[in-house]
């Protein structure tokens, strides 16, 4: 989804700071342009985590273009992946080998985890290391 945001450009001794009307509180900063995106995804993450209800809908940049609040900066508009935010859990549907789940099985329980517990840790560790 779109979202503003407002830049407070940066000089050699200072990074961009960033502001997001939508989410007071919120603030991000990069010492690049090309590393804003990366860094205002960062900073919803974070100030969201685990609460994806809570993120209120875009304001409308008409809106805000005026708005004596904002001045010496620029304004941006950000697409921001709120799925990332969203930590609920989604029910799948998983064939495996019988033998497998059976070994997983034992290995969650004697690691006092559930199956999809262990499957959610495997999966994480394995995007970690392709990363």
């Amino acid at each position: 989804m779109l979202y503003p945001i407002y830049v407070h450009p940066g000089d050699a001794e200072h990074a961009h700071g960033v502001t997001f009307p939508d989410f007071p509180g919120c603030f991000s900063a990069a010492d690049a342009w090309s590393e804003l995106p990366a860094a205002v995804q960062e900073a919803v993450e974070a100030h969201f985590s685990g609460e994806p209800d809570a993120v209120p809908p875009p304001t409308p940049m008409e809106q805000l273009v005026g708005d004596p609040a904002y001045v010496g900066g620029v304004w941006m508009l950000v697409e921001l992946d709120l799925s990332r935010i969203d930590t609920r859990p989604v029910r799948l549907n998983v064939s495996l080998p019988s033998n497998l789940v059976h070994q997983i099985d034992a290995w969650a329980e004697a690691h006092h985890m559930t199956r999809s517990g262990f499957l959610a840790r495997a999966a994480t560790q394995a995007m970690a290391v392709q990363s």
